[in-house]
């Protein structure tokens, strides 16, 4: 390799890494700022800290793309104003010599990314959401394969899934009478939250247990008076945003085989399929000023250039996405959409800098 091509890739690389840190304590800092908000009961300052830790890998692989175009625009700007890139090409360094150094740099930073969003982050972020729920509700008694164990009262709740609506699926309430005997089971397909600790069961089989028999009803519906709340079923939640690229791939075929609807895990799927080309196009838009634009633009401005086009960015894939849910259209489609709309643009402005 080229030593001026590893010079520069090792500044971009650093540079990124600088922006990655400060951009990750900004969001952590916000972040605890929420987190005081809820400080009650067993939710404590301990509790709050291990959240925001343990939610870092996730924020810290979402902020790669942007962290890669501050970085890169930062340090090539930088190199631009104080005449190292003209000297670099005058000592034989080509402007694709010097956008293969951005496109190292950005190879080293998707490794790095992936082995966080795909090993680290997904663990990470299940715990931290298992932890302040258990700490903000004194129901929650175990968290299982088999879902979660919730005591109210002298009744058990277990709850085997749970949607993001607060539709429950799968739920079994088991009373004890005061000899501590299991005295009634209760079995609902659903149950959908009314609010005010109001939830409405639907499709249930009841049964009455004593020492003598056992009594089996069916009931259509029913009124569950419940002080559970929805937000703290989230931790047997399956968040699309908290699985790996392999479990969302395992989740997509089981929903698929089992007829359900997967088109919000199959975005899911490709938006991280497509992280990585984010990534390298992220990098790709200094490449502009490698070759002649806004030379002379000082540091500050071209933070502000990477800041206004990564926020840019960020809308135009959430309004895309978005609009891929809400009209069903093609996952794959919709994933790549924004990044090679971005590419697009860059190619036109390095070949009319060229021009």
């Amino acid at each position: 390799m080229n030593v001026l091509t590893f010079h520069i890739g090792k500044e971009i690389l650093k540079g990124t890494l600088i922006t990655l840190l400060i951009l990750l304590t900004i969001f952590n800092l916000f972040t605890l700022a929420d987190e005081l908000k809820d400080l009650e009961g067993q939710y404590g300052l301990k509790q709050i800290f291990y959240y925001v830790a343990l939610t870092s890998p996730t924020v810290l692989y979402q902020l790669v793309p942007a962290s890669a175009l501050i970085g890169s625009l930062f340090v090539l700007g930088t190199m631009g104003n104080n005449r190292e890139l003209v000297a670099m090409q005058a000592a034989g360094l080509s402007v694709l010599g010097i956008i293969k150094a951005v496109l190292l740099a950005g190879l080293v930073l998707v490794i790095l990314a992936m082995l966080v969003g795909e090993f680290i982050a997904p663990v990470s972020e299940k715990l931290a959401q298992k932890i302040k729920a258990t700490a903000l509700n004194e129901h929650v008694i175990m968290n299982s394969k088999y879902g979660v164990w919730l005591r109210e009262g002298s009744s058990y709740v277990n709850v085997r899934q749970a949607e993001d609506d607060g539709v429950l699926s799968d739920l079994s309430i088991y009373a004890l009478n005061d000899q501590h005997h299991l005295d009634r089971a209760i079995h609902a397909e659903k149950a959908i939250f009314l609010g005010n600790k109001t939830w409405k069961l639907l499709n249930i089989k009841e049964s009455a247990i004593s020492t003598q028999k056992i009594q089996v009803n069916q009931v259509a519906e029913q009124i569950w008076k419940s002080s559970i709340a929805p937000n703290l079923l989230k931790i047997v939640v399956v968040d699309p945003n908290n699985l790996s690229l392999y479990d969302l791939a395992v989740y997509v075929e089981f929903l698929k085989g089992n007829h359900q609807k997967s088109h919000k895990y199959e975005a899911a799927f490709w938006g991280r399929a497509v992280s990585p080309l984010t990534t390298f196009i992220m990098m790709l838009v200094s490449a502009p000023f490698v070759i002649g634009i806004h030379r002379g633009v000082s540091v500050g401005a071209r933070i502000m250039i990477g800041v206004t086009i990564g926020m840019g960015f960020n809308i135009f894939d959430k309004i895309i996405n978005h609009m891929g849910l809400i009209y069903n259209l093609n996952p794959p489609l919709i994933a790549l959409l924004p990044s090679l709309s971005v590419l697009a643009v860059v190619l036109y402005a390095m070949k009319k800098a060229q021009s």
